[in-house]
């Protein structure tokens, strides 16, 4: 069924229900001899007459009234569909997907929830947790958190907050094999490695000496920070953890920082993610604005990890 049968439907259905088709044009913003085209055409299309046509009135044939049903109900069902995507476009409504990494979803993003729903009535989140990176469109979020460095892409980003990655280790383990003095002093300790870190397992440090890589090695590798985390916690070894992850351990003296006059080539931000689109559902806007408002350019994450 093409756009314009059913565009002739609705013609036809509100001549029927106008008795006229000159009412029945005024209400529609067309001219008459438009209207009886489009009744005439529907007419050849189907083969049969609807309208039976005298100087004073219309009346339905048999035909037409059967298939008046039918348009009355493709028409209140376009209405209704109308009115459904109106009502969710006037104020934020419906169902939030949402995607976020694993560690800082449940961190930063989970503990606010609760804020936002008693905020939005109205809305539902549908919260899902992953350290890969989704496909927004093809597995149907209308946002994702991301944190790091992007890519190119055709999507729309905000940026959040800088995310800084800090080095450490537990003081049992440097009591054991002493502090690595140097990026280059790596290579000889156990690192903790992130499967997903976009370099490898190479490393690589900011400082006076320009830039430097070091391949690292080690016994465990995770696709989780918290999974590092824990890990160094117990003395297993030195990782490499956005301070997101690590501040609270880092405060409380669970683990000392390391080589704090370089930065990290993994340093990045906190984004929030979302199609391009000319007109941003409520439900994404207020989202985005409300973790805007609690994930800023000096991150509280940052100021905890201050012992």
């Amino acid at each position: 069924m093409t756009l314009d049968h059913l565009t002739a439907m609705a013609v036809f259905a509100r001549v029927v229900e106008e008795g006229s088709f000159s009412r029945a044009a005024q209400g529609l913003d067309l001219s008459k001899s438009a209207v009886s085209k489009q009744v005439a055409r529907l007419e050849d299309r189907l083969g049969v007459r609807l309208l039976n046509r005298t100087t004073r009135r219309l009346s339905l044939t048999e035909a037409g009234t059967a298939f008046y049903e039918g348009c009355r109900l493709v028409v209140a069902d376009a209405e209704a569909a109308e009115a459904a995507v109106n009502h969710l476009a006037a104020a934020p409504r419906g169902t939030l997907r949402v995607n976020a990494p694993m560690s800082f979803g449940l961190r930063h993003v989970a503990p606010r929830l609760a804020e936002f729903l008693e905020r939005y009535p109205e809305l539902s989140v549908d919260l899902q947790l992953s350290d890969r990176t989704v496909d927004l469109v093809e597995e149907g979020y209308d946002m994702t958190v991301r944190v790091g460095k992007l890519p190119d892409s055709s999507l729309v980003a905000r940026r959040l907050s800088p995310q800084r990655q800090v080095l450490c280790a537990a003081p049992s383990y440097l009591a054991r094999h002493g502090r690595p003095r140097h990026p280059t002093d790596l290579v000889d300790h156990q690192c903790l490695i992130y499967s997903y870190l976009s370099s490898g397992k190479e490393w690589r440090f900011k400082g006076t000496d320009g830039e430097v890589r070091v391949s690292v090695k080690g016994r465990l590798e995770a696709n989780n920070g918290d999974a590092l985390l824990a890990a160094a916690r117990g003395g297993a070894g030195i990782a490499l953890l956005p301070r997101f992850i690590a501040a609270d351990d880092l405060r409380a003296a669970k683990l000392e920082s390391l080589l704090d006059n370089w930065t990290h080539a993994e340093d990045g931000a906190v984004y929030a993610v979302f199609p391009a689109t000319r007109n941003l559902s409520p439900k994404v806007r207020v989202f985005v604005d409300f973790l805007a408002k609690h994930f800023t350019d000096r991150p509280y994450w940052d100021e905890m990890a201050e012992p």
